[in-house]
């Protein structure tokens, strides 16, 4: 049985809420050590940190604002000194914002694009260099990537760009590092959407259902144990990309 400095760290992004949470738990649940990013939820961190601990397994909490590059630099500071090896990471992160491509702000566009596709691609790129004896890394998508959303023009840019990061990374990174891209749909109800207009979303899906987190937690499964498989993006949507 290893030792609790020899057990394999995932580092996860977003990992205080929602969806980031939830991979963070189910990796701790594997037998992984977590490094447990949040930005500004750290209350919720805490309580996810907790939670961990009650698995049995070391958590480490890495505040960090990834807009800002020198935050990047600074996390993987703290995971140098941390003597759990890095084998996973995980890029959860990311800010889903309205935007007409012909009324945005730059501000609000540097906003999403820095944060959802620039984030991928130094988080990527930093935890590779740590991954020396082999390693994947799990980037979260969207079906919207290859959807026309004009209503959140620039949020579909940086999810294609997250899948475009994948395909390029994983045959950089290959044979040492495997990357790939899971693309959800509907899996979680945001707080500022009525179950009302959830629900009218749901019925346009061909499974006329939504998804559930479980199933994105088993997809993950599949992409870490998979070790013949990189490169690829799995769209997990009940067939949303299909319409």
């Amino acid at each position: 049985m290893n030792t609790s400095d020899e057990m394999p760290l995932a580092l996860v992004t977003g990992a205080a809420r929602r969806v980031g949470r939830r991979i963070a738990l189910h990796l701790a649940q594997k037998g992984y050590a977590i490094g447990l990013h949040f930005n500004s939820s750290a209350t919720e961190a805490e309580r996810a940190a907790a939670e961990i601990r009650e698995i049995g397994v070391p958590v480490y909490l890495l505040g960090a604002n990834l807009i800002k590059v020198q935050e990047i630099t600074s996390l993987f500071k703290k995971l140098d000194v941390i003597p759990n090896p890095l084998k996973v990471m995980v890029n959860s992160a990311a800010v889903m914002m309205r935007s007409n491509l012909m009324e945005i702000k730059v501000e609000d566009w540097d906003r999403i694009m820095n944060l959802n596709a620039r984030t991928v691609w130094l988080m990527t790129r930093e935890s590779a260099l740590r991954m020396t004896c082999g390693g994947t890394i799990i980037n979260i998508s969207d079906v919207g990537a290859r959807k026309n959303w004009t209503g959140y023009g620039a949020y579909v840019v940086s999810k294609a760009a997250v899948e475009a990061l994948t395909r390029l990374m994983a045959r950089q990174l290959a044979p040492n590092v495997r990357v790939n891209a899971i693309a959800p749909g509907l899996l979680l109800r945001s707080s500022d959407l009525s179950e009302e207009d959830w629900q009218v979303l749901v019925d346009r899906v061909p499974m006329r259902k939504a998804g559930d987190p479980q199933q994105l937690l088993d997809t993950l499964d599949f992409l870490l144990t998979n070790e013949y498989i990189t490169g690829e993006i799995i769209t997990l949507a009940g067939g949303t990309q299909l319409v």
